[in-house]
């Protein structure tokens, strides 16, 4: 019947190509966008004392819905499938097509676009729990991750919440009470008014008392809103009634209070888990220093500022504070560290952190496996003395904005995706694939590009080379940005402190400028790739490249290229994407150049976060 009717053949080559596609789809999403090669023995499943899978006498729970969206959604769901568990995705409007709908086992709409008409809307996911016989939930975080009333909402039906009590959500989530227990507790705090202030005399008199500088924060704040710097009394005023009216917007709730603000201070966390049997350990410390705006930016682990006494000391304390409200699951106690190692308490996450995958790098420890074992009602597998630091991560948050105007965010298709080849040491978590929408209505990041080495400079080399191999096409994003960052000397040698950006780009972001050695190299590449491209045609071996107003003659031989006297040995990668003028090594040493497009004189390209234009010509054109 197909070699009679030609439309029937083409419908079933139409039918065979989407099957093929669909199974490839299906074994990319069933790796969840995570090699697993290089991961620790724990990530593995192999056995290292507290590292095993979990046995059959270990009960866990039949099925657990998600009740978050994009990649932190499939980070769950991936733990939840290596453990035999069955999952729900809930999805708006906006996220139909999304990846963790097509990762989960069922799937169940929650409602439109906003978030307060779907992924804030408790009884709706309560619903949606008791239609699918879902046993427990995993909040990600985000939404309704530190929602006390979410949390006893599923408790007084049945369902288990994989994360805190009521009664930590509660007393950690209030920064104002959270600070008096910390002091209690015997943690360092902040020199400052541990109470709400009402009104202008009252932020000058207590301003004037601390000492300035001051900051002005939000009872219920989060995520940099609610905060203000304040250096004079102008200031403090202004500050007070801007933080105030943020935070009513914000959180529903406009208490202020006032603390001493710490100069030059790194942001760094400490990971502590408990379960519900009293015991509870601290994890390796994250260095978060580096941000914008009070927003997250690129994060390490461990930090290159702690000391092992002091890491002692800061663990410890995050512990006593979490034994303080019985705290069981996964926690974040955050400090503020200044020069002289001095750390201050500066609140306490309740939920999974964004950047919890540089302590899974460094540990080999699953944190969603560990929430979801403590959730079931287990004791943890292993001591604090059982816990050591292998290696050293990176985290970069990749997102869909514009670092050249401001890092205004970017909304529209990715019409390219292709993620870096995967090779030991490198780790990518998102929930985004090729043609999907970054919509103005979520959160706009593309993914968190992670990096595990056996030094710091081992993290960061395979963080920058990652970055080059990245495409990301239809939206702006922040790839050379976080780039320039990595090779910033100050940071390379580790010199951190929440002030980084602003003071190494005081004029915002500008670009990558390549130096003149970087040219001479651009050239030698571009060159060889056209001269290769060309010589059947032209029977000419070399040829002149312009970048960036400098001229370079190429001329390639046996060997490699030449360019003003400089040899080139390249040695390209197998099955380079078209996406690539040239990916592999040059002398030794890792490069890529991306092609974004061909324009009439060569080629507009991306190399080490630079974009240019490099012209390709004869030496009569040239002359």
């Amino acid at each position: 019947r197909v070699h009679g009717d030609p439309s029937l053949f083409f419908g079933v080559l139409v039918i065979m190509s989407w099957l093929l596609r669909t199974s490839a789809l299906a074994s990319h999403i069933g790796k969840c966008r995570t090699p697993t090669s290089h991961l620790p023995k724990i990530w593995l499943l192999q056995n290292r004392n507290f590292a095993s899978p979990a046995a059959d006498s270990d009960k866990l729970f039949n099925k657990i819905l998600v009740a978050n969206r994009g990649e932190i959604a499939c980070r769950v769901i991936k733990t939840a499938r290596r453990l035999g568990i069955k999952t729900v995705a809930v999805y708006s409007d906006a996220d139909v097509r999304s990846m963790h709908v097509k990762m989960a086992d069922e799937a169940i709409r929650i409602g439109p676009v906003l978030s307060k008409d779907s992924y804030l809307r408790m009884d709706v996911i309560l619903q949606a729990c008791k239609d699918t016989g879902a046993e427990a939930v995993h909040p990600g975080y985000g939404f309704l991750s530190e929602n006390s009333h979410f949390q006893k909402m599923l408790q007084d039906n049945g369902i288990v919440f994989i994360g805190p009590s009521t009664h930590a959500i509660e007393a950690m989530g209030d920064k104002i009470e959270s600070k008096k227990l910390a002091k209690a507790s015997g943690v360092n705090t902040v020199p400052g008014y541990l109470g709400e202030v009402h009104d202008d005399a009252e932020v000058l008199k207590i301003a004037r008392e601390i000492g300035y500088p001051v900051m002005i924060k939000a009872s219920a704040g989060g995520g940099g809103k609610g905060m203000r710097i304040a250096w004079n009394d102008e200031e403090a005023k202004l500050g007070f009634r801007l933080s105030r009216d943020e935070a009513k917007a914000s959180f529903g709730d406009d208490r202020i209070f006032i603390e001493k603000f710490i100069e030059e201070p790194r942001h760094i966390e400490f990971q502590i888990l408990g379960d519900k049997h009293g015991n509870v350990v601290y994890l390796p410390e994250r260095d978060c220093s580096i941000q914008r705006r009070n927003q997250k930016v690129i994060e390490e682990a461990p930090s290159t500022s702690l000391d092992e006494k002091t890491r002692r000391a800061m663990g410890e304390q995050a512990v006593a504070l979490a034994k303080a409200v019985n705290y069981h699951t996964t926690g974040t106690v955050e400090f503020l560290v200044d020069k002289k190692k001095g750390f201050y308490f500066l609140e306490m996450n309740t939920r999974l952190q964004v950047e919890h995958p540089v302590t899974e790098m460094i540990t080999g420890l699953d944190l969603v496996e560990q929430m979801i074992r403590v959730a079931a009602g287990h004791k943890l597998q292993f001591r604090q003395e059982d816990i050591k630091i292998d290696g050293w991560s990176m985290e970069t948050r990749v997102y869909a904005e514009d670092p050249l105007r401001g890092f205004l965010p970017s909304i529209g298709f990715l019409t390219s995706y292709q993620e870096p080849p995967m090779k030991e040491g490198l780790r990518i978590d998102t929930g985004v694939s090729d043609g999907t929408e970054i919509s103005m209505y979520y959160d706009p990041m593309i993914c968190k590009l992670i990096t595990h080495g056996k030094t710091r400079k081992e993290a960061i080399s395979m963080m920058t080379s990652a970055l080059d191999n990245y495409v990301i096409r239809g939206v702006g994003h922040n790839a050379a940005f976080c780039r320039a960052v990595y090779t910033n000397p100050t940071f390379v040698e580790g010199r951190l402190s929440t002030k980084f950006i602003p003071e190494q780009f005081p004029q915002g972001f500008k670009g990558v400028q390549l130096t003149d050695d970087k040219k001479q190299l651009l050239a030698a590449i571009v060159g060889a790739c056209h001269i290769q491209q060309t010589m059947f045609v032209t029977r000419d071996s070399s040829c002149v490249i312009r970048v960036d107003g400098s001229t370079y003659t190429v001329d390639m031989h046996n060997d490699g290229v030449t360019v003003d006297g400089q040899d080139y040995a390249l040695d390209p990668s197998e099955n380079v994407s078209p996406h690539f003028i040239f990916a592999g090594t040059v002398n030794n040493e890792e490069v890529a150049v991306q092609q974004l497009k061909k324009n009439a004189l060569g080629y507009d390209v991306q190399f080490e976060g630079a974009q240019l234009t490099v012209e390709c010509l004869t030496k009569q054109q040239a002359d």
